[in-house]
Parts: structure tokens; sequence; C-alpha cells
């Protein structure tokens, strides 16, 4: 899932400033294509997932025309950032793959 949406939003912005978007905007795709970068990477994940989620509500305001592809991206930008990145990232390789284990309890 983080592969999906971290490709979304890094292509989707390096094709959006050469619609003449202004100027004061470029931070925001900036940032937007750094939070694609570090959920494609696996690394900072839930700051990645929350800092995209921010990202795309303010975009769906802002953008009138269609907010619902602005809203499906920020929706999984708040899951990843609460699922964490999964095994295969490098958050997991540097900090270890939090699991939790359910144990029966016996009383």
């Amino acid at each position: 899932m983080r592969l999906v949406v971290g490709t979304v939003s890094v292509v989707r912005r390096m094709i959006e400033p050469q619609n003449a978007s202004p100027l004061g905007l470029t931070g925001i795709h900036v940032l937007e294509i750094a939070a694609g970068l570090l959920l494609l990477a696996g690394f900072w994940t839930p700051i990645a997932g929350v800092l995209l989620a921010v990202i795309e509500i303010w975009s769906a305001f802002t953008h009138p025309h269609d907010p619902w592809s602005y809203i499906l991206l920020a929706t999984l930008g708040a899951a990843l950032a609460m699922l964490g990145p999964g095994a295969w990232s490098l958050d997991a390789r540097l900090f270890g793959w939090k699991r939790i284990d359910i144990r029966d309890q016996k009383n």
C-alpha cells in the first residue's frame, strides 16, 4: 500500500508543476514529493503518512474540481501512519519490526 501511495503522490506532483501552478505552491509540492519518497523507502512512515494526509486534505479544500482523489490519498496516508511501514522497509531494518503478540488469557 505504501508503494502505491508513494508512487502516486510523487508522479502526480511531478506532472502538476508543468501545468503552470503558482510559485507559492512549489513548497507544498516539494513536501508532498518528499513524503512520497519517504513512503516509497519505508523511512519515517508515520511522519510521512501524517504529512501526506495533511497536504492532501489542504489540497482537497483548495482544488474544488476533483476533491475525491485528494480525500482518497489523505485517507491512505492516515492509514499508513497508523499501520506502520511493514516488514520490508528501512524502518524495519533500522529500528526492528514492531509486532504485537496477543496471548490467551488463562483465568
